[in-house]
């Protein structure tokens, strides 16, 4: 199977999510690609935005249209997400995991953020895009983001960022490919399997404060389940929990 791909290229925009979101589509075009040097507006979860050196990394979205996916599992287009960027970062480095939901970490430090929006028509998912951020070969990041980390400072060398962006395109077309195929269960367990601190007891905190507790799974909807000390099972959607460090 192959996949319909449209790569468009921007010197600057204020947000690759934006733009696509009045993009039409060609006839037939499965999947397209917006990249930008630079975003004025580049956004990351909630009120967040994503730091970024004009030129130096990758920022771009994606857009696709999973129709075949029922709103109850939508979380799936997350999970095929990470994996696609995680089956390329692998090329680069060891100790890649994916943060739950969809972070991409090297050991302690965020590489990688993505926000998803979704579409909705009709109980199905009519268009999903997927704006992400690579730090590729900035060197000193000056935001207060707490652990950011770019692939030139893991490596000690500039990354081309074309070569990297073909990688990570054929790799969304094969997770795509596996959507199609209706590989969900595959696909959950390579997500599950790659999570960080995916095994062991750590610190946590939600609304309550502070506990240690180990994941237990990721649900189809995306909830977060985890087993406290006491013995308790703790569930989270987004945002209702966060890592401690």
């Amino acid at each position: 199977m192959n996949i319909k791909t449209n790569i468009i290229r921007l010197k600057e925009t204020d947000s690759t999510n934006r733009w696509l979101a009045n993009y039409t589509p060609q006839q037939g075009e499965e999947m397209t690609v917006v990249v930008a040097d630079y975003q004025t507006s580049g956004r990351g979860q909630g009120v967040n935005t994503w730091e970024s050196e004009s030129g130096k990394n990758l920022l771009f979205s994606i857009l696709i249209h999973p129709s075949m996916i029922p709103l109850h599992r939508q979380f799936l287009l997350s999970e095929a997400g990470a994996i696609a960027l995680k089956s390329v970062l692998d090329r680069y480095t060891g100790d890649i995991a994916l943060k739950w939901p969809n972070d991409v970490y090297w050991k302690d430090k965020k590489l990688s953020g993505t926000l998803i929006q979704n579409t909705i028509s009709q109980h199905h998912i009519m268009n999903c895009i997927y704006g992400i951020g690579i730090n590729v070969n900035q060197m000193i990041f000056k935001s207060d983001a707490p652990n950011p980390v770019s692939l030139a400072q893991i490596l000690g060398r500039g990354i081309d960022r074309e070569h990297l962006l073909q990688q990570i395109v054929e790799a969304f077309e094969k997770s795509l490919e596996m959507i199609e195929n209706g590989d969900y269960v595959d696909l959950t367990a390579m997500y599950y399997s790659s999570l960080y601190r995916q095994k062991g007891y750590y610190t946590y905190r939600d609304k309550d404060g502070d506990f240690e507790g180990a994941i237990v799974e990721v649900e189809d909807d995306g909830h977060l389940i985890l087993h406290d000390r006491d013995g308790k099972i703790r569930s989270y959607a987004f945002k209702e929990v966060e890592f401690v460090f």
